[in-house]
């Protein structure tokens, strides 16, 4: 019962905790992109608009919930559910630290440890894009159905880059598993290098940033709600806590995979040069391996917003283009290249 007991608290911190990084984001969005275009953004609900979140969050779950009148209903209200769920759903396998020590005990700041995280997260990444099918199919309009299929079609076209970049971090470490893969990226690589991902699969750690904002629908790959060509695509029908749930499942999607980027490429919650565990007592190090990984995260989250403030929107056909062009076959090199770098013990 303890483990069990364990495992709930995990599982209901990890949830708590994104609910509330994806809340503070809107607000980061917002005033990150008046920072960029020289705005002030929000500033009246709260101090430097803090509060606009929580007003937002108000209005979106007091406003009333319109269903079009020829939308298809169970459809209608399956989309958000399958978009959101599993973006929540994929962290449970991401370690967020390292270990930290309390009566004794061992815990794993971990929600599952599981030897096949790498499928678990491809699996549920591609399950989120039928709750934008269903979604825009289920609101019947036309707008609606556009942004569906472009996010089939996008799915379609960088799924494969993105399962082939961690194929090859899979080969360099020769497990399923993110903690192992976090464990092993402690020390140093080639004598004088962090022994981080992004230092053995350069080219892999490009790719899979690249299909990760099309994953996450993000500038320059927001096609499927491309505001100026198709208004707001898939979700164009949606209000109340149905857009709720859509917003909240982008920018939970957006932590999942800046958590997974840091976890295959930058040493998780390792310093460089530093053994914390060396000076830190048992409870300090596994909050301080928590804080460097969440302080990581960070950045990748800034970097979503920097770039869509600042990189605009590639046309249909270049999309598809890069995706097929360009980067299904550097995948494919860079899978080539580190399977014979492996085989021949490099």
């Amino acid at each position: 019962m303890e483990g069990w007991g364990i495992a709930l608290i995990k599982v209901v911190f990890i949830w708590t905790w994104t609910l509330i990084i994806a809340t503070v984001m809107t607000w980061v969005e917002r005033r990150g992109s008046a920072m960029i275009q020289d705005r002030l953004g929000p500033n009246i609900a709260g101090p430097f608009g803090l509060f606009q979140p929580l007003a937002d969050g108000i209005k979106l779950f007091t406003k009333e919930d319109i269903v079009p009148e020829k939308a298809k209903k169970i459809l209608f209200a399956l989309g958000p559910v399958l978009f959101a769920l599993p973006a929540f759903s994929a962290y449970a396998v991401i370690p967020f630290g390292d270990k930290i020590i309390i009566g004794g005990k061992e815990i794993i700041l971990q929600v599952s440890d599981v030897n096949i995280g790498f499928l678990y997260i491809i699996a549920l990444g591609s399950m989120a894009v039928y709750g934008i099918v269903v979604g825009g199919w289920g609101s019947n309009n036309k707008y609606s159905i556009l942004g569906g299929l472009r996010s089939t079609a996008q799915l379609i076209s960088y799924e494969v880059p993105f399962g082939l970049a961690l194929l090859a971090a899979v080969l360099v470490y020769g497990t399923f598993s993110l903690r192992e893969i976090s464990l092993m990226q402690q020390g140093t690589f080639l004598g004088f290098l962090p022994n981080w991902g992004v230092f053995k699969q350069p080219l892999g750690f490009i790719l899979f940033i690249v299909t990760a904002y099309c994953e996450a629908n993000r500038v320059p790959f927001d096609l499927p709600e491309a505001e100026s060509e198709i208004v707001a695509g898939y979700h164009t029908e949606y209000g109340s806590m149905r857009l709720g749930l859509y917003l909240f499942g982008e920018y939970v999607n957006m932590y999942t995979l800046s958590a997974l980027m840091v976890t295959l490429y930058f040493g998780a919650w390792h310093l460089p040069y530093i053994d914390m565990s060396q000076f830190l007592g048992p409870v300090a190090y596994g909050i301080a391996s928590f804080l460097v990984f969440f302080l990581k995260v960070c950045f990748f989250l800034w970097l979503f917003v920097w770039v869509r403030w600042t990189v605009p929107r590639f046309r249909y056909d270049q999309v598809m283009g890069l995706g097929w062009k360009s980067l299904i076959p550097l995948a494919l090199l860079n899978l080539f290249i580190t399977a014979l770098f492996v085989q021949l013990s490099i």
